[in-house]
């Protein structure tokens, strides 16, 4: 049995992660600020403070995946963990409570977002993981080699 994750596989979910967080930074941060400040009648700041943290975070990882530096690595490391202990802790509270969680980015697991907040951090964890792609980041001189970028 030949195993799933081949280079072409990693490729692939490099260009996912290259397109899915920039757009999701841009949604999650456009859906808070529209709560936040537009939206009449909001009583509760919750939801919208989180969705702005999960914007936060996607914005983070973007920057950090595009600069191929340790640092950055590991940066982007503890983004998505952050990022996945987040849509565990607030899907399951959601299910819970959902009083209290609200409408959120990471609510019910990123359903309003077709689970991609709940899939992706996933996704970039094991590309950063990739051999190939952790020696990028890792070795000096080749920042602009992209094998399997995002």
């Amino acid at each position: 049995m030949r195993h799933f994750l081949t280079p072409t596989v990693i490729r692939a979910i490099g260009q996912i992660l290259a397109v899915s967080y920039p757009l999701l930074a841009l949604s999650a941060g456009a859906r808070s600020i529209y709560q936040l400040f537009f939206k009449p009648g909001v009583t509760d700041f919750f939801p919208p403070a989180l969705s702005a943290v999960a914007a936060a975070i996607y914005l983070v990882a973007t920057v950090a995946f595009v600069i191929r530096k340790p640092w950055a690595w590991w940066v982007s490391v503890v983004a998505l963990t952050f990022e996945m202990v987040g849509v565990l802790v607030v899907g399951t509270l959601s299910l819970v409570i959902p009083e209290v969680i609200g409408r959120t980015v990471w609510h019910d697991f990123g359903i309003d977002y077709g689970f991609l907040p709940l899939i992706q951090p996933l996704l970039g964890l094991v590309w950063l993981f990739w051999p190939d792609n952790r020696r990028v980041f890792f070795a000096p001189g080749i920042e602009q080699q992209t094998p399997n970028a995002p």
